[in-house]
């Protein structure tokens, strides 16, 4: 361990890890269990399977962040130079969601035509009471919906490039990357979903559903929503923690 006066001042460091690199603020008086709890919503990695590494520009080695006691370390022990590259990797003991699960077990699927037969069925209520798509009037309703979807779009100024942020959670933010009809996901048809590139992994996807591409983005990055669940407007890439910003 290099120890260092502790200053009050935020540093900005490059955060890097196996799906992620961004540049963030770091407050040296945080401790290194307040700093890996920051981490964990940019890098995918829980606290407690972190393994934290600072590399400074002209420094040969990598110095290992880690006390006995990280609720009480503070990280201004260490050399922290702006713009060094503080590296987050997984010792490995989290859980692996790339095990096999109840998805991959094959299962019995009815026949669509037998289906179609049973008289007991969602299927078979739809169509004695002309709900859904079984509703004489279906066609015009859909085409309602979608026309209304395209005045939202237009009402909330929602434009390619445009940055944004998820009404339902702020600190999602991100910016616009497509807009228009996706085939592959239930809706009206030709009702627009809107594109968006997270900053930070913690979204669905890549851009892509089903094996379309809609558009690139890094992996757990993309998201697809309607456009009542996005709000445009001047919403820069927080820091590690908004809300830490002033302290």
């Amino acid at each position: 361990m290099s120890p260092s006066l502790t200053t009050a001042r935020d540093i900005p460091l490059l955060i890097t890890s196996h799906s992620s690199s961004s540049e963030r603020r770091i407050t040296p008086s945080w401790t290194i269990a307040n700093l890996k709890a920051k981490l964990e919503p940019i890098t995918g990695i829980p606290p407690s399977s972190q393994i934290l590494s600072l590399h400074t520009p002209g420094q040969a080695q990598e110095i290992s962040i880690e006390a006995e006691d990280e609720d009480s370390v503070e990280i201004g022990q260490w050399s922290l130079a702006p713009y060094a590259e503080l590296k987050v990797r997984s010792s490995g003991n989290e859980i692996n969601f790339n095990a096999p699960t109840l998805s991959s077990v094959p299962k019995y699927e009815m026949p669509e035509d037998v289906y179609e037969k049973r008289p007991e069925t969602v299927l078979a209520y739809k169509k004695a009471h002309k709900v859904g798509r079984f509703d004489p009037n279906a066609p015009e309703i859909q085409q309602r919906k979608a026309r209304e979807a395209w005045e939202e779009v237009e009402q909330r100024n929602i434009k390619m490039a445009a940055r944004c942020h998820l009404l339902a959670e702020p600190t999602r933010r991100g910016s616009i990357a497509y807009i228009g009809p996706i085939d592959e996901l239930p809706g009206a048809p030709g009702a627009p979903w809107i594109g968006i590139i997270l900053d930070e992994p913690t979204g669905k996807n890549d851009g892509s559903i089903k094996g379309k591409r809609y558009f690139q983005s890094e992996r757990n990055r993309g998201v697809f929503v309607r456009p009542g669940f996005v709000q445009v407007g001047d919403f820069p890439e927080l820091g590690l923690l908004a809300d830490d910003e002033e302290l």
